[in-house]
């Protein structure tokens, strides 16, 4: 697997140019012609809910830190993304979940993270706030805290729509 930082071929460690190829700009080995498509990163975030409001992270890492946003994170490589879902929420919340139904995918252009969103239900566990977590809390959905994703939003939308 490459990424965008490689500066070599994987195949024959050239130095890698930049060539147009199917329409856009891509790192190509001028010596055996290998093209490198960067994959996109997927995370998942999940909308549990109690009594009306929806479980919310104030964010302790860098991107986002100190704002609030739906639990979630990265998918691990060979790692099912419900498993990364329900996980990602147990880490965050101490909460255990069911993952249900994928709400949708969700991406941004020129954003190499693509977002699946699952509705959940809780199941178990201890509501308190993980390592990447500053606080956790239920909020309206009308009164919601500020937002370190604007996709929360038109996630929460899409769920809300859903459970009509």
């Amino acid at each position: 697997m490459t990424n965008p930082e490689d500066k070599f071929c994987p195949s024959c460690a050239t130095a890698l140019e930049s060539k147009e190829v199917f329409g856009q700009d891509r790192p190509v080995c001028p010596a055996c012609n290998r093209v490198m498509f960067y994959d996109p990163k997927v995370s998942v975030i999940s909308i549990v809910s109690r009594e009306g409001k929806v479980l919310m992270i104030r964010r302790a890492t860098d991107v986002g830190y100190g704002l609030w946003g739906l639990p979630g994170g990265y998918v691990d490589r060979g790692e099912v993304v419900e498993s990364a879902a329900a996980r990602e929420v147990r880490e965050e919340t101490g909460l255990e979940v069911a993952i249900g139904d994928l709400l949708g995918l969700f991406s941004e252009p020129g954003n190499p993270v693509m977002v699946a969103a699952y509705a959940a239900q809780e199941t178990g566990g201890t509501l308190e706030a993980g390592p990447e977590a500053l606080e956790v809390g239920f909020f309206s959905v009308d009164q919601l805290p500020e937002l370190a994703f604007p996709r929360d939003r038109e996630v929460l939308k899409k769920w809300q729509q859903q459970a009509q």
